[in-house]
């Protein structure tokens, strides 16, 4: 009872703090930002963060899909589809397996290409390729007629992977066949631009795009011409080149920037509490066998955290990180090194305190031990330090390891804030008007940064009614 009764009183205490619920709140967002990395964004985007293939079909340093509310839709949205619906016809040997992408384009523009790619497994009898595209008008385009390529004699059937460019010389010259048919429009395929004559209104100058954007759904067709009986179609994707991507847009290297913003929220959470707590529990420790033993002890072991606490800790961190390594692992053993100095100094001092206390000379007249003395008597009587200790470290440590990380020390493999800051100042974001990519990582360094702090100081004022600020 008396302990559900101090939770109690706490949680009153704390919930007069207004900018205490305020922190409780925006910790809550950043929880569940990390569920939502961890049960939505693929583990894939994650790993392959750093590999500049893997991010090949997204746009480059295209701005947020929202800004387009605020402009009317003029841009159009990248597109990326990868689950068709899919039907089959046929038996035996000769079938057909039709893939079919459908998506809505109520944009103000034209795409900037399309591109798509397909991967099949065949043997001996290679098997045909036939892309179209119909419009919302209910014009239908036979973009590519492709055979592919016969397997080698006595080779194994293989996975064989290839695409369709939006360029290709035989794409536009059937879309050049088309117009002529559809509308009587003569265009060379040279000049052609296949994305414009698939996506504008029909009309005499529909090849050049000045007649507008049809807007309403498409449908992408591809149908495979497959003539063995193990002949089958692996995967397919469409992508739609477009100018807004996202919900964070996308930077120079093509990645998508919400992957490192949901990921880097509870890469950042992780690194925050576990040196803020392991500082914590280093410093009280060490203040308190240092307060309690006293003598020559206590002399040497403060004479050791004042040299501790005089050494520049940034570029002492910078040796380390350039000497030892980079690894998400080896910032937080870095943090913490620095992180247990000034807590340490706190502690002795009130072990100090309590150790003239009566009770403790009591305790010590019974006999007990000097461990069971620190760790029972004295050590509790700084759990409200430590509890309000670790909600105020938490920001120093979120903004050790960002400005690590901005400086190019930090760990290249993992999507953290800082790496993002880091690369946007690497290309030149800021001047280029890149502003997507540097606003989203700066704001959540500084609103979990701005959670903590404000739960640290209600907690402290919760807990040290004396120290309450008015």
């Amino acid at each position: 009872m008396g302990s559900r009764s101090s939770i109690g009183s706490l949680w009153r205490e704390y919930g007069r703090s207004k900018a205490g619920l305020a922190g409780l709140a925006l910790l809550a967002v950043l929880l569940a930002l990390s569920m939502l990395a961890v049960a939505f964004v693929p583990i894939d985007a994650y790993r392959q963060w750093s590999n500049p293939s893997y991010w090949a079909e997204y746009p480059r340093s295209a701005p947020p899909a929202w800004v387009n509310y605020l402009t009317g839709l003029k841009s159009p949205e990248h597109i990326l589809l990868k689950d068709p619906a899919v039907h089959r016809s046929g038996a035996g040997e000769m079938r057909i397996v039709t893939h079919s992408y459908r998506f809505a384009f109520p944009y103000g523009d034209f795409p900037d290409d399309f591109i798509f790619k397909f991967a099949l497994r065949y043997g001996e009898s290679p098997p045909l390729v036939e892309l179209s595209a119909e419009r919302p008008d209910g014009g239908r385009v036979l973009l590519a007629r492709v055979a592919l390529p016969p397997r080698p004699e006595g080779s194994a059937a293989g996975a064989y992977e290839s695409a369709i460019f939006s360029t290709d010389r035989d794409l536009r010259i059937n879309l050049a066949q088309y117009l002529a048919e559809r509308i009587g429009a003569t265009a060379s395929p040279e000049e052609l631009s296949p994305q414009i004559a698939i996506f504008a209104n029909e009309g005499p100058s529909m090849a050049e795009g000045r007649t507008g954007v049809l807007k309403g759904d498409y449908a992408f067709r591809a149908r495979f011409f497959l003539f063995g009986s193990g002949d089958e179609v692996l995967s397919s994707g469409l992508v739609i080149g477009g100018k807004v991507f996202g919900l964070f847009g996308t930077d120079d290297l093509r990645r998508d920037l919400s992957v490192g913003i949901l990921w880097g929220t509870p890469i950042a959470l992780s690194i925050g509490v576990s040196v803020a707590a392991l500082s914590v529990l280093i410093g009280i420790a060490y203040g308190v066998v240092s307060g309690y033993w006293g003598g020559r002890l206590d002399e040497l072991m403060m004479r050791a955290n004042d040299i501790a606490y005089a050494i520049p800790a940034l570029p002492f961190l910078i040796l380390l990180t350039l000497s030892m390594g980079r690894s998400l692992l080896y910032v937080v053993a870095y943090l913490v090194l620095f992180g247990w100095v000034g807590i340490a100094k706190v502690a002795r001092s009130v072990a100090l305190q309590v150790k003239a206390a009566p009770y403790i000379e009591a305790v010590e007249l019974l006999g007990a031990s000097r461990w069971r003395i620190v760790f029972r008597h004295i050590a509790p009587q700084l759990a409200p330090y430590a509890i309000a200790s670790v909600a105020l470290s938490v920001p120093a440590a979120i903004l050790a390891e960002a400005g690590l990380s901005f400086l190019g020390l930090g760990d290249p493999t993992a999507p953290t804030w800082g790496q993002i800051l880091h690369d946007a100042q690497l290309h030149g974001a800021a001047a280029r008007g890149l502003w997507w990519w540097a606003l989203s990582p700066g704001l959540m360094v500084a609103g979990s940064s701005l959670a903590f702090v404000m739960i640290g100081y209600a907690l402290e004022g919760a807990l040290n009614p004396g120290m309450r600020r008015s």
